[in-house]
């Protein structure tokens, strides 16, 4: 994946002076407490307020069934938002755990039940092993919860160093992930 819309256009920070290319973002939203879908539009609504974030596309809502959760726990709604940035990784991370406390996600146990979601996919080309955060997400390429709703808004969609994302999604069982045609996210 290479940056886009195209690495050569710059942002200009007239404060600063810092030039910086737009990237490609893919963002998974997900919720399985509260008022899922309210949780997963206002992410959508706060990521797109987001100074130097453009939403460019949000997926429809697709229900699924909760991996490596608790026994017991709810279905989680999940969407895949893609965005154009010129964010740093570490600030557009920063804003998607500040959009995940505004609505009430505790972090604790791993896998546990969560308000709200929001997961950084691929960030551009950009490759990334922190311990705050790896890119390309180390578990998307065996998601069909990110797969899914990803490929529905672009079929194209690559993951570096693991392929295509439509190829990827005929190795993986998807018969429980279910398209709400029902909720329909909006863009702001």
């Amino acid at each position: 994946m290479t940056e886009s819309p195209n690495p050569n256009i710059i942002d200009p920070d007239t404060l600063t002076g810092e030039m910086r290319p737009i990237r490609p973002a893919v963002l998974s939203l997900g919720s399985n407490v509260g008022e899922r879908y309210a949780n997963l539009q206002g992410a959508v609504n706060s990521l797109a307020d987001t100074p130097e974030v453009h939403v460019v596309a949000v997926s429809s809502v697709y229900e699924t069934e909760p991996v490596d959760a608790p026994e017991g726990s709810r279905n989680f709604l999940n969407a895949i938002l893609l965005a154009d940035t010129t964010l740093s990784v570490a600030t557009l991370l920063d804003r998607a755990k500040a959009v995940e406390a505004a609505y009430g996600r505790e972090r604790g146990e791993r896998h546990a039940p969560r308000t709200l979601d929001v997961d950084l996919i691929v960030v551009g080309d950009r490759v990334c092993d922190t311990p705050d955060l790896t890119l390309p997400h180390p578990l998307a390429h065996e998601r069909g919860f990110v797969l899914v709703p990803w490929h529905e808004i672009d079929e194209q969609a690559e993951i570096s160093g693991k392929g295509k994302v439509a190829d990827l999604l005929h190795g993986l069982d998807t018969g429980g992930i279910v398209r709400r045609n029902d909720l329909q996210l909006e863009l702001s």
